[in-house]
């Protein structure tokens, strides 16, 4: 596909590659850089200068504007937390915090913090929307790992289309969405024996988006995928892996087979593949790719 090296850049703390049918102007390489630089200020809770930051220290809550461009990812939380009745929930950022997933990198659990917690947010009991303004009474942590990279693949690939690129592969750390009429074969890597894979799948026009509980690990047990029910890291689950038409159903549905059986997302539509703990495989019946098993 490429016509040239491929744009590599670093946004929201990870790599990033663009390969296209033609080289990218260097106003449209920056203007995905400055689109991906508003995206972070906005979402990333480990940036002082983030509007979740701002809600996270707003210790009488307020009301808080997030862009417009937002509407959908707002969107697909609603669905999301209440398709899986609450075990995906952005607001378990608090958790991640305790659990040493913070803003320094502590990795380092606070235990006490943790069991003495007499309060817990919830997406449905603690934030209140009108439109992409969210209205608080207190400090909430709002995390949207779930979908946050996903969304911003798709960002970034609309505004490739706008600029007339019909052809591209947007890889965001892994988070994959393709347009163009040749398929590109992806391995859906093994979790726990790097260099394997499990299968493979033609990605061609969409997205496939991948989680597995070895990407953000930081001591035994302790990973970056919180059950929002329970709010500590899943066990039984150990990867998985969504085909959607866009990266942030993809992205969203990878985190919720984590957390829910994948009867509970019967009304998205999308294709899986899912890991557990004991090493079986489990996929949808529409899954089209190739499972070596």
């Amino acid at each position: 596909m490429s016509a040239g090296d491929p744009f590599r850049f670093t946004a929201i703390g990870t790599a990033w590659e663009i390969d296209s049918g033609r080289l990218l102007s260097e106003e449209l390489r920056q203007e995905i850089c400055a689109l991906a630089e508003d995206f972070d200020q906005v979402w990333s809770r480990f940036r002082g200068d983030s509007l979740v930051t701002e809600i996270a220290h707003a210790e009488g809550g307020g009301r808080f504007r997030f862009p417009a461009r937002d509407a959908a990812l707002f969107e697909l939380y609603d669905r999301l937390v209440a398709a899986t009745g609450g075990a995906v929930d952005p607001l378990v950022g608090r958790d991640l915090e305790l659990l040493g997933y913070d803003a320094r990198y502590s990795l380092t659990p606070d235990e006490s913090a943790l069991s003495g917690r007499r309060r817990r947010d919830s997406w449905l009991g603690d934030i209140r929307r009108d439109g992409t303004t969210i209205i608080t009474d207190h400090p909430v942590v709002i995390d949207v790992g779930a979908a946050g990279k996903g969304y911003l693949v798709d960002l970034i690939a609309e505004a490739l289309l706008d600029a007339g690129i019909g052809e591209f592969l947007v890889d965001g750390s892994g988070d994959l969405r393709h347009r163009g009429p040749e398929p590109v074969v992806v391995g859906l890597e093994h979790p726990t024996s790097p260099g394997r894979v499990i299968g493979t799948v033609q990605l061609r026009d969409r997205a496939l988006c991948a989680s597995a509980a070895n990407r953000r690990t930081w001591g035994e047990g302790l990973h970056h995928v919180l059950d929002g029910r329970t709010r500590r890291p899943v066990s039984d689950v150990v990867a998985t892996w969504a085909l959607a038409a866009d990266a942030a159903t993809a992205d969203g549905l990878a985190t919720a087979l984590f957390v829910s059986a994948p009867d509970c997302l019967r009304s998205f539509e999308v294709t899986w593949v899912r890991m557990l703990a004991d090493g079986r495989v489990q996929w949808s019946n529409d899954f089209d790719g190739e499972l070596f098993l």
